[in-house]
């Protein structure tokens, strides 16, 4: 895994399907349980079927013959880092899958996902490939953004802009292009390291959006107020981020914290929109209520089609034109607020 109130759900709800990393493909005898388990005759052979990985043929003292599997393929593909376990548990996914499908069996997750097929060494191709697009949009938002406060709309004698929250949606673009980043980084390649900075990024966007939906609703101007009420949901996140990075990455608790974060500034949103008489109210109930009718889509899960699309990744595609939105929402506020100072001023 953009937008302040619903892709705080997200990625909680993302974070809710990877609590539990045994799936029901994991207990199929012929995947894994010995002594039919073909993650453990790959290991030995270096074979699924007519498929042999040349980083899985070992010495008699356990270590590959032709060197570190990372050695032994190009320097443009190393960064994949798949090794012979990793890539035994792949194809013997795919084998085990085919097989279930000509029973007229249903796919099954293996390890806490889905079955996809990688594309030149890529998990999810799609789910990167939107992610992308993603961060794509939020990117043109924050500089359409940035083109309208300072070449657009007037300014202060000392060049500053009117508008009183320029400052925190340039923190939030940042945060946002930053979290879809690292969501397209893990959905490229799911190891330790890729997921506690997709994990990361994602509290880190949920907690400022929490301090901006606070400070906007409320319309907190001081910045000895914005300290006070900032401080203490910063110290928060970040002993949360550094307790999953550095002692537990403790799913459940992780699902808990941004839950209550997400429904927060959910509430905060809908009942700002719903008292103010802002002019653009009506593009942040459009994204409220679309990125609610999306969350089904992290609830009611679907296996993916053909091997590349799931439910994750069709609530990508959907995400995109809501953060068109949801910066339009940011634009319309900026013009809003500014001419209303500036009308005070004359």
């Amino acid at each position: 895994m953009a937008q302040c109130h619903w892709i705080a759900l997200f990625f909680a709800l993302s974070f809710l399907a990877r609590v539990l990393d045994a799936s029901a493909g994991d207990s199929d005898p012929l995947y894994k349980i010995p002594p039919r388990a073909c993650i453990e005759h790959c290991e030995k052979t270096g074979c699924v079927g007519d498929k042999c990985f040349q980083h899985c043929k070992l010495s008699s003292d356990g270590n590959p013959i032709d060197g570190p599997w990372y050695l032994q393929e190009p320097l443009y593909q190393r960064w994949k880092q798949w090794d012979c376990h990793s890539d035994c548990r792949y194809h013997c996914m795919l084998a085990r899958e085919e097989a279930r499908q000509e029973f007229g069996y249903k796919p099954v997750k293996y390890h806490g996902k889905w079955p996809f097929r990688r594309v030149y060494g890529i998990q999810e191709p799609v789910s990167v490939a939107l992610a992308a697009l993603n961060l794509a949009m939020q990117f043109h938002g924050w500089v359409s953004f940035f083109i309208l406060l300072y070449y657009k709309l007037p300014l202060r004698p000392d060049r500053k802009t009117f508008y009183e929250y320029t400052g925190l949606w340039h923190i939030y673009g940042i945060l946002a292009m930053n979290a879809w980043f690292w969501n397209a980084v893990f959905h490229s390649r799911d190891v330790d390291l890729t997921e506690k900075l997709d994990y990361s990024s994602g509290v880190a966007l949920l907690g400022f959006t929490l301090i901006l939906a606070i400070l906007r609703a409320f319309n907190v101007r001081d910045e000895a107020s914005r300290v006070m009420v900032a401080a203490p949901l910063i110290a928060f996140v970040t002993t949360h981020i550094l307790y999953l990075n550095f002692y537990n990455l403790d799913y459940g608790l992780n699902l808990k914290v941004c839950l209550v974060m997400g429904i927060a500034q959910l509430l905060l949103w809908t009942v700002w929109a719903g008292v103010t008489h802002h002019p653009s109210r009506w593009k942040l109930w459009v994204v409220v209520v679309g990125g609610a009718l999306d969350m089904l889509l992290e609830i009611y899960d679907f296996p993916p089609y053909r091997g590349f699309v799931d439910a994750h990744a069709v609530w990508h595609a959907l995400a995109i034109p809501f953060t068109y939105l949801w910066w339009s929402f940011v634009k319309d506020d900026s013009e809003f607020r500014t001419a209303a100072l500036t009308k005070k001023g004359k």
